[in-house]
């Protein structure tokens, strides 16, 4: 903020608490102090006012709100450049922008330091057991659904079924694989699906009669008309460099096995051909500057563990 601004701003708010205070007191010290039968001149719809002073306990409230709105502005950000005088925010080397003074920024990084030194520990000693371990501690597994359900459930449900577009993580149909430092690098470095548009390539009927074999992989009826063997051709020639020659998917490129019964942007005959026609881009984002290593570690066990419950069912 410039010096102009930080000096207009500090101006209008001191003025504004200086002539609110002076209107206090100058129309308090006009009134008289004992209570009285009199009543004004004027009336409002057959009401007459007594002539009678402001109840004391309201002009002290008045006065504690300026006393309140006085202190907040010396502890807290509000006036112009002024940082606030709030103990433990004068320490620059504290946060990470370098600034002293009260933000709600730095209020977050403190309150994140404190949880860092108490349960710190906690983290570091489960980040050094492998993941397959801390998905059978139990106490391990509370604290990762709570990670869960902070950071993952928005997208993933808060029973990690997914939805349309979102995997579901309790099943065993992994896109980049469901070993446990799969899923641990899935989270820290995020995935960024490249299913491209067909619809320029092949064409409308390409697209219907590839939608076609597709489905057929998965064992689903289609509609009359189309030409399932020419699906095969176009599937042969355009899609098995992700998807394999039978269909089935490789982990290393995020694609999908498609002979399954798990369709991630739906079955349907409609659904199969959006895909087809105009490509899918889901974004899974990175955790790990979000979370770190430690929790990322934790959390990956208890996604782990939801596909081995699961399989044990």
């Amino acid at each position: 903020m410039t010096t102009f601004w930080s000096w207009y701003i500090t101006i209008l708010t001191g003025g504004t608490l200086v002539g609110l205070t002076w209107l206090i007191f100058a129309t308090r010290k006009g009134q008289r102090k004992d209570t009285t039968e009199e009543t004004l001149d004027h009336a409002f719809d057959g009401i007459q006012e007594f002539d009678n002073p402001l109840p004391k306990w309201w002009f002290m409230l008045f006065v504690s709100t300026l006393v309140f709105g006085v202190g907040y502005l010396l502890l807290y950000p509000g006036m112009g450049n002024w940082k606030g005088l709030l103990p433990g925010y004068q320490d620059a080397t504290s946060f990470k922008s370098g600034e002293k003074g009260w933000t709600g920024v730095h209020q977050w990084e403190k309150e994140m330091a404190k949880a860092d030194e108490q349960y710190g520990p906690i983290f570091a000693k489960y980040a050094a057991m492998p993941i397959e371990e801390v998905a059978k501690d139990e106490q391990a597994l509370k604290m990762g659904s709570r990670l869960f359900a902070s950071n993952c459930s928005v997208c993933h449900g808060s029973d990690a079924k997914g939805n349309h577009g979102f995997p579901n993580l309790t099943d065993n149909d992994w896109l980049y694989g469901g070993e446990p430092e799969t899923i641990k690098t899935t989270i820290m470095g995020g995935r960024q699906a490249a299913m491209p548009a067909w619809a320029a390539v092949i064409g409308e009927d390409g697209i219907k009669n590839v939608a076609a074999y597709v489905r057929s992989l998965s064992g689903l009826k289609n509609p009359e008309g189309v030409d399932v063997a020419a699906g095969q051709q176009l599937f042969a020639t355009n899609c098995v460099a992700c998807h394999g020659p039978e269909g089935k998917g490789q982990h290393a490129m995020g694609a999908p096995n498609l002979t399954d019964k798990t369709w991630l942007y739906g079955s349907s005959f409609a659904q199969v051909q959006q895909t087809l026609r105009y490509g899918r881009n889901g974004r899974m984002p990175a955790q790990a500057e979000f979370l770190g290593n430690d929790k990322v570690h934790l959390l990956a066990a208890y996604v782990y563990s939801l596909s081995q419950k699961k399989s044990g069912e």
